[in-house]
């Protein structure tokens, strides 16, 4: 089988997501701009098979995530009956993108341009370098809504800043601008927006005319010595998150947040 037999020639087109590979470079662009790149089950899916499918094409040297418009990823945008419905293959799904990105030996670059949410903050921390915009943020939201972190946000997030870091995101959900995202160690490098664009393709760029046989070596070792909790983390992550979408207080946190007031949690 060559090659493109087994790449990316092989996806299917999928709503809500652009896959496209020009001179060594592939752009997977989550495109559902309308609700800030909020993630639905067959755009989870497409960008695994994509990830998954550049391991196999020669052509890729490297990946560029990205969403379109203002915004990177704002997390899963399904309604409250449908995500505890489909809630576990969800889950999967976002546990197949984090490893195939952690696994794929070639650098993966975050294009972070405007709000990275939920697990779109997941996502990106998967990547090896994250580049953001100066108006970005990133922002664990789980907790009100009554839910726990996942895909993977556990693990990469405590592996970059630590536990304080990791607990003050996933407990407060506050916004972290990108600014303090950068000193907190959590992201690679900020850029003014007016120069964004240009600032990732020079980055882009470096690593196109890289080493990529030491890249993909060192991309390895590096995740091998600190992502040592990755795997039990989506696991745990995963039974977690699946007691959490059954129970009444996911139910009124989703209900608040859609009517836009403070959520009445019962512990239930």
């Amino acid at each position: 089988m060559t090659a493109i037999d087994s790449g990316i020639d092989t996806l299917a087109p999928v709503d809500g997501l652009s896959v496209t590979l020009a001179d060594g470079v592939l752009s997977v662009t989550i495109d559902r701009a309308e609700s800030l790149n909020s993630l639905t089950l067959p755009v989870f899916e497409g960008i695994a098979d994509a990830m998954e499918q550049a391991a196999n094409d020669s052509r890729v040297k490297v990946v560029r995530l990205g969403g379109a418009g203002r915004g990177f990823c704002s997390g899963a945008g399904m309604g409250a009956d449908d995500v505890a419905g489909a809630g576990d293959e969800l889950i999967l799904a976002a546990n197949r993108v984090v490893r195939a990105i952690a696994t794929l030996p070639r650098p993966v670059v975050a294009v972070v341009q405007g709000p990275a949410a939920g697990v779109g903050v997941s996502l990106a921390l998967a990547c090896d370098l994250v580049l953001a915009s100066d108006k970005a943020f990133f922002m664990l939201a789980f907790t009100k809504i009554g839910l726990m972190p996942d895909g993977g946000a556990s693990a990469l997030i405590a592996a970059a800043i630590g536990r304080i870091g990791a607990m003050r995101m996933a407990l407060l959900a506050e916004r972290l601008p990108a600014a303090d995202a950068l000193a907190s160690g959590l992201i690679t490098a900020v850029y003014p927006a007016d120069d964004f664009e240009t600032e990732v393709d020079k980055v882009v760029s470096g690593l196109l005319t890289g080493p990529a046989v030491a890249f993909a070596k060192t991309k390895h070792a590096i995740n091998a010595a600190t992502l040592t909790e990755l795997e039990a983390a989506l696991q745990r992550e995963l039974e977690g998150q699946s007691v959490l979408l059954k129970s009444r207080d996911f139910r009124e946190g989703a209900t608040a947040f859609q009517q836009r007031r403070t959520p009445n949690f019962t512990d239930s």
